[in-house]
């Protein structure tokens, strides 16, 4: 599947070896911080795209994770996605460190380069001064012609390699329409399109989850817990229209979150949680839910968003440990008591298909407005069945969706075990289970 944009706007990838500054370059260009920057080799892992503009000029552009060969498994999975992009890219930018120098992993990332771009551009990265400029001539020798000298820190050049990049992109191209299954990866699709964001601890399944779901290997999924450090957005048409993924990176607790990437990782997760309109909360069904997982669902409850729990790894999983787990989702996430749970083998694809079906009921459900003659109606036979003690409500509506909120007008103070059995009562009557319900009370007189 290819990564080229469906609309027909060029794509622009950054490439090179580990630690050059590819992505404080790509930041540098799209002028705020998106791409993870640390001084540590292989922080970017997935490739990561993001629209770009430049003297009316608009393009894709892709950070990379670092070309290395004879590296171990997930070095071998970095490169693979990384020259998934290249050979798709319509210039690939290949950045160089000035300040070191040539190096063997730059001419063998270089030498990848010749054999799988279309178009290349050398950009010598960290000439902070004219002084380092001679240094930067060294770069020359890997034979992808003159390099543009930047410092993606300081942003000196910056300016002049964008000119350079826009006269090198093909013609403009007519806008196509995406055939069934394209994919669009672009963090600036239109705000009608239903964010889903997978979300959960490290080392849970995510990625393998978001991978199996967009049927493309489009985040790096390895055995070592932490591998995802960006949000990673993925457009999906589906035969309902289309449905943005984000694979986020697992969360910690905050006590155990350190400095740099992954403290910018737990940040990028929290806004593609609070930017989403529903959240996959990956569950692993063999270490059933920790402490971890309690404290990470109530952050995703705090969004306000609908939740589907979603059990990973439940083919494993059988006989009274398959019941434990369910005990153990029932008591430990019981404030979450309307989500359904769906167990599923990301690996495998048992049950995945349950999930955008559940997704749709529940997204419904959040944009659902009771009229409210039926409002008051429910409320009437809730009632009827189990009157309050010494308190009567006297008419609801609702005031807002996104969740639905209810307002109970009351002639007194209602019990919160009366509450709860209003909304329930409100739930089944109007099919509302995947979404979250505000119900408020005010006490009629009162202001």
């Amino acid at each position: 599947m290819s990564d080229r944009p469906a609309d027909g706007r060029p794509l622009v990838v950054i490439a090179g070896r580990p630690n050059v500054g590819k992505s404080t370059l790509v930041n540098r260009i799209v002028g705020r911080r998106v791409a993870i920057v640390e001084e540590n080799p292989g922080v970017t892992r997935d490739r990561l795209f993001l629209d770009a503009e430049w003297a009316g000029r608009e393009f894709v552009i892709a950070d990379t994770g670092g070309i290395l060969e004879g590296g171990d498994a997930l070095d071998e999975k970095v490169t693979r996605q990384a020259t998934r992009a290249v050979a798709d890219a319509d210039l690939v930018v290949f950045v160089a460190d000035a300040a070191v120098g040539v190096t063997g992993e730059d001419e063998a990332a270089a030498n990848i380069m010749r054999r799988l771009a279309r178009r290349i551009l050398l950009v010598a990265n960290k000439v902070d001064s004219s002084r380092r400029e001679a240094d930067a001539w060294e770069l020359a020798g890997l034979g992808l012609g003159e390099p543009v000298m930047v410092s993606a820190l300081h942003g000196r050049g910056v300016g002049d390699l964008l000119d350079t990049v826009v006269s090198l992109l093909p013609p403009v191209e007519s806008v196509a329409a995406p055939s069934d299954g394209d994919l669009v990866a672009s963090e600036g699709a239109g705000d009608s399109i239903v964010s889903v964001a997978i979300v959960g601890r490290p080392n849970v399944g995510k990625s393998t989850l978001f991978n199996k779901i967009v049927g493309d290997e489009r985040s790096v999924v390895h055995d070592v817990a932490g591998t995802t450090r960006d949000a990673i957005d993925t457009i999906v048409e589906t035969e309902d229209g289309p449905l943005r993924l984000v694979d986020t990176a697992g969360m910690r607790r905050k006590s155990r979150i350190g400095e740099g990437s992954e403290y910018y990782s737990f940040v990028r997760s929290i806004a593609a949680i609070d930017r989403s309109d529903i959240a996959l909360l990956v569950i692993d069904a063999i270490d059933g839910v920790t402490h971890q997982d309690q404290r990470l669902a109530e952050r995703v409850d705090a969004a306000g968003s609908p939740i589907i729990i979603v059990l990973n790894k439940s083919d494993l999983v059988t006989g009274a440990a398959r019941d434990d787990v369910a005990n153990e989702v029932a008591e430990r996430l019981s404030f979450l008591e309307y989500a359904p749970v769906i167990r599923i083998s990301a690996k495998t694809g048992l049950g995945v298909h349950k999930l955008l079906p559940s997704v749709r009921a529940a997204i419904a459900a959040y944009h659902r407005r009771i009229p409210t003659a039926q409002l008051n109606a429910a409320i009437a036979a809730a009632q009827s069945r189990h009157p309050a003690k010494g308190a009567r409500i006297l008419y609801a509506v609702q005031g807002a969706v996104d969740p639905p909120t209810v307002t109970l007008f009351a002639s007194r103070r209602l019990h919160p075990t009366y509450l709860r059995y209003v909304e329930r009562s409100l739930r089944e009557r109007f099919d509302l289970g995947p979404s979250p319900l505000v119900v408020r009370v005010r006490i009629r007189g009162s202001r």
